[in-house]
C-alpha cells in the first residue's frame, strides 16, 4: 500500500505539471481559435473498413455484469480467453487472449493496445486484465485477422485497441462502489480536470474478496481454498498541446494483483509499473511518435494435490518491456492515405524458483531461466479511394531476435542438475495484408481481405517449464516463430438506419503453431505443430428501436490440428480450449437519460482440455443482468447479476480434477458520474 501512495503522490504532481505551458482559454465561450486536445491517436485510416471490425462504445463498456474488461470483450464474435475463468479466479499467467479460436496455449495471439501501447506481459505474453478499469475507457475496437502496421508482429490473430476517456467524458469527479452477496467489494474513482488547454486524470480501482470455491463440492478436501483475490491499480494521464497541431500525451500506471487458487497456500501475485510518452501531430504531415517502458513481476506457489504441501515456489519473475514507434502520414493527395513507420519492442526477464520435496519439505532444486527477445519492424501501408471502391495494401519487414536464453537447475548443494543454453538467432521476415471495400449500394458494403502475420515465441514458452499438478509442461528453447496466412470475405447490410447486420467468412492457417503437446499422461512440452487450420463464420447484429437496443454476435469455427511426423497422432484433432460455437446476445432498455436495464445471454460450446481430446469441458449457457437507476443529477443506483441461473461452468478438467467458473453472483452499489 505504501508503494501505491508514493505512486499516487508522484503521478499527481506529473499530471499537474505537464500542461504548465498550455494556453489558457480567453473566456468560457471557447473562441474559435482555441487549441483543442483529444488525448487520442491519429484518426483511423480508411483501411479499417476493409477488415472485420467490431467497435464497442462507452455505454456498453461500463455496463457489464462483472465490471471487468474480459466480460465486455466476450460479446465480440471470435474473442476467446485461454480458459473460461475470469481475472478473479484464474492464474494470471493463463490470461492469454486470441481471436477466431486459433487455440494454442496461454500466450496471447491477439495484440492488445492501450492508447497505442502494447500491454502484454514481457515474459509470459498474457494480458493483465485486472489492471484495466473499463470505467476509464471511451471505446474498444477489435480488428480480426493478421496485422500489419505498428506492432503488427504481435497481431497474429488480430488487434484489440482500448482507448481512454478524456476529462470531459469522465467529469470532474467519478466514482463507484459495489458489494456482492459474498461480501466482496469493487471500488473505483477518477479525478479529471482541464489544465490550461490540456487535461489531467488521476484514477484508481480496488477489488477484493474471499472468492468462491472453484473446486466442486465432491472434490474438496480440508486444504481446499476459495479463489480469493485482492487487486488494485492506479493510473495518471496528462495531455497538453505543444503547438496548435501537436499534442503531448503522458501516461503512468501501477498495479498489483494477488490471488489464491484451489488450495490454501497456492498464492500468485502479479504486479507492474508502466509509463509511456506519445506525441501526436495532426498538421499537414500527420505523425504519431510513441515510447514506453514496462516493469513487471510474477510469483506463484504450487501446492501438491495429493499431500497439499508446497512443491514449487516460483518466487520471482522480473521482466522488462520497452519499445516505441514512429508513424508518418505524408500529404500525397486526397485519394491516398499513406502510412510509413518503424517500431521496436524488446522483452527480457528471468525466472527464479525453488522446488521442494512433497514428503520432507526439503529444498530439491534451484532453477533460473530467462533471455531477451526483440523485434524491429518497418512498415508501409496505402489506402486508395477510387469512387465507391477502397483498395488497401500494406507491407511489413521484421527483424526478430532471440538471444541470451538459458535454463539452469542446481540441487540444494549447488551441483548442476540440468542446463540448457539457447542458441542466439535472428532473422528477417516479411508479412503483408491487402483488402478491398466496395460500397455496392447505400445499404450494402462488400469487403474482402487477405493477410499474413507473425508472432515470436515468448520467454515463457522458450525457457520456463511449469506444473499444473500433476501435469508437468516442459519449455522448448528451439521453438520457431509462428506464421499466419488467411483470407476473409464479408458484407455489412443496413436495410434501415436502425438495423445493421455484419457477416464474415474466413479461412486462417497458423503454421508452426506453438502448443502444449502431450508426450505422456502427466507430461507435455511446448512444440511447434505443423499448423492449425481454422475456417468459420462470424456474425453480428445491432438493432436500435427507440428506447430498446439489441446486440448479438455469433462465431462458428471449425478448427483442426494439421499433424504430421511426431504430431501425426494429433491430425484433425480440435486444438485445446477451442469451442466450435460461441454466441452472445444483449437486450437493453433505456427509458430516459441515466436509466439502463440490460440482460445478456451467452453460450459457449464444448471444448477439450488437452490435445488428445480426452478431457472434455461441457458447454455452458449463462444469463447476466445489469440495471442502472438515477437517484440524482449524477448519482445512480447499480444492480448487477452474474450467471443468474447458477450454471456450472467447467474451466479446467485434468483427468477428472475439475475447476469451476463464477457461480451466481449479485452486486449492488452506487455510481457517481461515469
Amino acid at each position: 500500500m505504501r508503494k501505491m501512495l508514493r505512486f499516487a503522490a508522484s503521478t499527481l504532481v506529473l499530471s499537474l505539471s505537464v500542461p504548465l505551458g498550455a494556453q489558457e482559454p480567453e473566456d468560457d465561450d471557447r473562441p474559435a481559435n482555441e487549441i483543442v486536445v483529444t488525448g487520442e491517436g491519429l484518426r483511423q485510416a480508411p483501411s479499417i473498413g476493409a477488415y472485420s471490425v467490431t467497435e464497442i462504445e462507452r455505454e456498453q463498456v461500463i455496463a457489464s455484469a462483472s465490471g471487468r474488461i474480459e466480460d465486455v470483450l466476450q460479446n465480440v464474435a471470435g474473442f476467446q480467453q485461454f480458459r473460461r475463468s475470469d481475472s478473479r479466479s484464474s492464474n494470471p499467467s493463463a490470461q492469454g487472449v486470441t481471436l477466431r479460436a486459433l487455440g494454442g496455449n496461454a500466450t496471447s495471439r491477439a495484440l492488445v493496445l492501450l492508447d497505442g501501447v502494447p500491454i502484454a506481459d514481457p515474459f509470459f505474453g498474457y494480458i493483465p486484465l485486472s489492471s484495466i478499469a473499463p470505467e476509464t475507457l471511451s471505446r474498444v475496437r477489435v480488428t480480426r485477422g493478421g496485422g500489419s502496421g505498428p506492432f503488427g508482429a504481435g497481431a497474429l490473430a488480430g488487434t484489440i485497441e482500448l482507448e481512454s476517456a478524456d476529462a470531459a467524458t469522465l467529469g470532474p469527479v467519478s466514482a463507484s462502489v459495489l458489494a456482492n452477496d459474498r461480501g466482496e467489494t469493487e471500488a473505483s474513482a477518477a479525478l479529471a480536470s482541464d489544465l490550461g488547454a490540456g487535461f489531467g486524470i488521476l484514477s484508481g480501482r480496488w477489488d477484493r474478496g474471499q472468492g468462491f470455491f472453484t473446486t466442486p463440492e465432491d472434490q474438496r478436501v480440508p486444504a481446499t481454498a476459495r479463489a480469493g483475490f485482492d487487486s488494485w491499480q492506479l493510473g495518471v494521464r496528462a495531455v497538453a498541446p505543444l503547438t496548435p497541431d501537436i499534442e503531448l500525451q503522458a501516461r503512468g500506471s501501477v498495479f498489483e494483483d494477488a490471488r489464491t487458487l484451489r488450495f490454501e497456500g497456492a498464492d500468485s501475485t502479479s504486479e507492474g509499473q508502466d509509463a509511456s510518452l506519445r506525441v501526436v501531430g495532426r498538421g499537414e504531415w500527420e505523425f504519431d511518435a510513441l515510447g514506453y517502458v514496462q516493469a513487471r513481476n510474477f510469483s506463484n506457489v504450487v501446492i501438491s494435490s495429493t499431500r497439499f504441501v508446497r512443491v514449487l515456489d516460483q518466487r520471482n519473475t522480473p521482466s522488462t518491456g520497452l519499445g516505441g514507434k514512429i508513424e508518418v502520414r505524408p500529404p500525397i493527395n486526397e485519394a491516398h492515405t499513406v502510412r510509413i513507420g518503424i517500431d521496436y519492442r524488446q522483452a527480457d526477464g528471468e525466472l527464479q524458483e525453488e522446488a521442494y520435496s512433497a514428503f520432507t519439505g526439503a529444498l530439491r532444486e534451484r532453477r533460473r531461466a530467462g533471455g531477451t527477445n526483440s523485434n524491429l519492424g518497418i512498415f508501409v501501408e496505402d489506402d486508395w479511394q477510387i469512387g465507391p471502391l477502397l483498395l488497401t495494401g500494406g507491407l511489413r519487414a521484421d527483424r526478430t531476435s532471440i538471444a541470451d536464453g538459458f535454463y539452469r537447475a542446481v540441487d540444494a548443494d549447488g551441483a548442476l542438475v540440468s542446463e540448457t543454453i539457447g542458441e542466439n538467432r535472428s532473422d528477417w521476415a516479411l508479412s503483408w495484408r491487402a483488402g478491398a471495400l466496395f460500397y455496392a449500394t447505400r445499404e450494402l458494403d462488400i469487403r474482402a481481405a487477405a493477410y499474413t502475420g507473425l508472432r515470436l515465441p515468448t520467454l515463457n514458452e522458450l525457457y520456463r517449464p511449469f506444473v499444473v499438478f500433476p501435469v508437468v509442461t516442459q519449455a522448448n528453447a528451439e521453438l520457431e516463430n509462428e506464421r499466419l496466412e488467411g483470407f476473409e470475405v464479408g458484407v455489412t447490410w443496413q436495410p434501415v438506419s436502425a438495423v445493421v447486420l455484419d457477416l464474415t467468412a474466413f479461412d486462417n492457417r497458423v503454421e508452426n503453431a506453438i502448443a502444449n503437446v502431450t508426450l505422456a499422461p502427466n507430461l507435455r512440452q511446448r512444440r511447434n505443430l505443423p499448423a492449425i487450420d481454422a475456417q468459420g463464420i462470424e456474425a453480428a447484429l445491432a438493432v436500435k428501436l427507440g428506447e430498446v437496443g439489441f446486440d448479438a454476435s455469433l462465431a462458428y469455427t471449425d478448427a483442426t490440428i494439421d499433424g504430421e511426423g511426431t504430431s501425426a497422432a494429433l491430425d484433425d484433432n480440435r486444438p485445446p480450449q477451442t469451442p466450435k460455437f460461441a454466441a452472445s446476445a444483449t437486450l437493453a432498455w433505456e427509458p430516459s437519460d441515466g436509466w439502463r436495464f440490460a440482460t445478456t445471454l451467452r453460450h459457449v460450446g464444448a471444448q477439450f482440455e488437452d490435445d488428445q481430446e480426452t478431457d472434455r469441458l461441457p458447454p455452458a449457457t449463462t444469463v447476466d443482468l445489469f440495471a442502472q437507476v438515477p437517484l440524482g443529477r449524477r448519482l445512480h443506483l447499480l444492480a448487477r447479476g452474474e450467471n443468474l441461473f447458477d450454471e456450472e461452468i467447467v474451466t479446467r478438467n485434468s483427468g477428472g480434477a475439475i475447476d469451476l467458473g463464477v457461480p451466481r453472483t449479485v452486486w449492488l452499489g452506487l455510481r457517481l458520474g461515469y
